[in-house]
């Protein structure tokens, strides 16, 4: 599978599909990469301040974790370039015009865009306008 660097192309191929399930961000100030492995987080990061994990909301209650915020998982199925310019802001962007906030994981082969779950459709519906605007 080639990567995408092209923003046109990477716009008009993006096809955002909406994830199952209410992801949460948890923070950990003790733990360190590999702990609370049996969360089996979609995506960690190592702060200074901490292990963040994001994760399904249910393996959050399962494993009594504080999180703030649920969250819905709209992936990019276009293999996105990790030197691609521009992407991230086109949807940040898009997104912002409409009062959605962004968080965005790009992972080897595709982005991930986490919006609050009460605004996922919605969101969904911008992703597919800016496909349908740009492409």
């Amino acid at each position: 599978m080639s990567t995408e660097k092209d923003l046109q192309q990477l716009l008009k191929a993006m096809s955002p599909e909406l994830l199952a399930g209410d992801y949460v961000f948890c923070s950990l100030p003790l733990a360190n990469y590999g702990d609370y492995a049996t969360t089996k987080p979609i995506a960690s990061f190592q702060e200074a301040e901490g292990l963040s994990l994001v994760m399904l909301e249910e393996m959050a209650k399962h494993h009594q974790l504080d999180y703030q915020g649920l969250y819905r998982c709209i992936s990019l199925r276009v293999h996105s370039s990790l030197e691609a310019v521009g992407l991230t802001a086109k949807i940040a962007t898009k997104l912002r015009e409409k009062g959605i906030s962004a968080n965005v994981i790009a992972a080897y082969f595709h982005d991930h865009i986490f919006v609050p779950s009460a605004r996922a459709k919605e969101a969904l519906s911008a992703l597919l306008e800016l496909s349908d605007e740009d492409g």
